[in-house]
């Protein structure tokens, strides 16, 4: 099945790079960061369906005219650069007994064609260079009358290579190909990893030639025959098969010109038939197009399985810092704080209730006595909102401290949890290394807060003598302890807490005192919840880092949809409605 009229009918052709261009950016927002089990080698195939969009189909739909990519490829030693400077007449590659012998690849263009090969078309990852290098990221362009406008030859690695990157590119390069010149000889074209090459541009539908080289003149027939058979057995009973007999190589690496004849013949008739060309063209992006869509789908399953496992990440993490965060407001609310030194200072501040009965004397009487009742208490005050600073910050700390580490322990129970763990620098096991600064600031800005509450609040009181007996500053520090004694005060502190509403109603009336005490505790509940939001965020940035979206499985699956159905279309099309 072929593309066919796709690729002369804008309209079809324009649809269809929109649509894999579409179909490209739906992959890369699919990520799959989770260790899930069988994720391996889903990864790896993704990336691949990623680089042959990249590297070959959106390049070619692009620019549909641009020359023919023939890529010789083969197992070592099998006398791939040999052909190439033979096809060619010049040296171009470098042949070689030590292996590995092709690192850079070597692509041969007419000079007429090269723009067609910048960098920012074909394999745009490859840097391009003029002069022969070892860099197995750069391709060397050389320009030659000796190839044919329309057509060009690239010389990739050993697709067996002992080095790993050059077995990575030679696959590479073979996936950006519109036609496969594969080069075997006598002594390898029964090995399998040449046939496990085929046998994807089978399933690719990609447009092959074999080459059976280096093989001795009276052996080539009943070679020939054997690999014939053996191709028709493997679904390439179409394909070419040209014969190379082993000869002499010159000093410059060249075969005899007449051993290169019949392809030079075959490859000059190709580039000069546009009908031909296309067919050749269109076999091979139809192969690729139906592939990559064929391979989307379980890649959209298992994108389906990463957002399930992390939104169950997530949904164990929001319910620790749900009851972490419902545990710190109830206890700035009910008393839990009113102990230790806080608690100690308070008392020191209302002592045995002697401010109290003072402020409650007609002032206009007891002046002296008022004077007496509140030496010294600024500074207590004072003592009192710094005990509530401190005692609230710890409160904090250790509430993000356990909470941290119990959503830490219930994600190592998932062996993908854990990944997700040590894919973060921060400690999540850990409350924030903010943490400590935010809370004072919060804090320090809710005791700021407090007094401009009761300052409010007052009005004109502000001079009266009940309101400058306390200052603003005592007012506040009560109202802060007051506020975290919440609304049913008891034991030690109860009567403290007493003292310390009656200060308030003396000074800011009864109503009053309602008022700035649900303020005061209002806004508290929004601060420790701000700060409690914080810490649940970091848990919430390992996901946020992958941008794996729910809805990205359907729309991988959408894309994949339309240019499938693009495919089919351009195929009926092309083959007058017969499929």
């Amino acid at each position: 099945m072929t593309l066919g009229a796709d690729l002369s009918d804008t309209f079809l052709g324009s649809r269809m790079l929109t649509e894999v261009v579409r179909l490209h950016g739906s992959l890369l927002n699919a990520p799959l960061p989770l260790d899930l089990p069988g994720v391996d080698a889903l990864r790896v195939g993704r990336e691949h369906v990623i680089e042959q969009l990249e590297d070959y189909i959106i390049p070619r739909l692009t620019e549909i005219d641009a020359p023919l990519l023939v890529v010789v490829g083969g197992s070592t030693g099998a006398g791939k650069s040999t052909l190439v400077n033979t096809l060619v007449g010049s040296r171009v590659t470098t042949p070689g007994l030590l292996r590995p012998t092709t690192r850079s690849p070597v692509l041969v263009h007419h000079p007429d064609d090269g723009r067609w090969f910048g960098a920012d078309r074909l394999l745009p990852e490859l840097a391009r260079v003029s002069q022969a290098t070892n860099d197995q990221f750069a391709i060397q362009l050389v320009p030659s009358t000796a190839v044919p406008r329309g057509l060009a030859i690239l010389d990739a690695p050993d697709v067996d290579s002992v080095d790993e990157r050059n077995r990575e590119l030679a696959a590479q390069l073979l996936a950006a190909a519109d036609l496969w010149l594969f080069v075997t000889s006598a002594a390898r074209y029964s090995d399998q990893v040449p046939w496990d090459h085929l046998k994807n541009a089978v399933e690719r539908n990609t447009a092959v030639a074999l080459v059976l080289s280096r093989t001795p003149a009276d052996d080539v027939a009943t070679v020939s025959v054997h690999l014939a058979r053996m191709m028709a057995a493997r679904g390439l009973k179409d394909s070419p098969l040209f014969a190379v007999p082993q000869g002499e190589v010159s000093e410059d690496g060249l075969l005899p010109a007449s051993y290169g004849t019949e392809i030079n013949g075959w490859l000059a008739a190709l580039a000069s038939d546009a009908a031909a060309k296309r067919d050749v063209v269109s076999q091979t992006v139809a192969g690729a197009v139906r592939t990559v869509t064929r391979k989307a789908f379980p890649i959209a399953d298992a994108v389906s399985l990463q957002v399930e496992a992390m939104a169950e990440l997530l949904t164990l993490a929001d319910r620790v810092y749900d009851e972490a965060q419902a545990a710190l407001l109830s206890a700035g609310g009910d008393g839990t704080l009113l102990r230790g030194d806080l608690l100690a200072r308070w008392q020191e501040f209302v002592g045995s209730g002697e401010l109290t009965r003072t402020l409650e004397a007609k002032v206009g009487f007891v002046r002296e006595r008022l004077v007496n009742a509140i030496k010294g208490k600024p500074q207590q005050a004072e003592r009192v909102g710094v005990a509530i600073e401190m005692a609230l910050e710890a409160l904090v700390a250790d509430h993000a401290e356990r909470a941290a580490a119990t959503a830490a322990a219930a994600w190592r129970e998932r062996s993908y949890g854990e990944a997700l763990l040590k894919s973060t620098t921060d400690d999540l096991a850990r409350a924030g290394r903010g943490l400590r600064s935010q809370s004072e600031q919060e804090i320090r800005a809710w005791h700021d807060e407090l007094q401009e509450l009761v300052k409010h609040e007052a009005g004109d009181a502000r001079h009266s003598a009940r309101f400058l007996a306390l200052g603003a500053r005592g007012l506040a520090a009560t109202l802060g302890v007051v506020a975290l004694a919440g609304p049913d005060a008891h034991g030690a502190a109860a009567e403290s807490v007493r003292l310390g509403q009656t200060l308030l109603e003396s000074t800011l009336g009864d109503a009053g005192t309602a008022r700035v005490v649900d303020q005061a505790r209002g806004s508290l509940v929004r601060r420790l919840t701000t700060l409690m939001s914080g810490e649940r965020a970091r848990y919430l940035a390992p996901a946020a880092k992958w941008e794996l979206k729910p809805d990205a499985p359907d729309q991988l699956r959408q894309a994949a949809r339309r240019v499938d159905d693009l495919r089919f279309a351009a195929a009926k099309k092309g083959t007058g409605g017969h499929l």
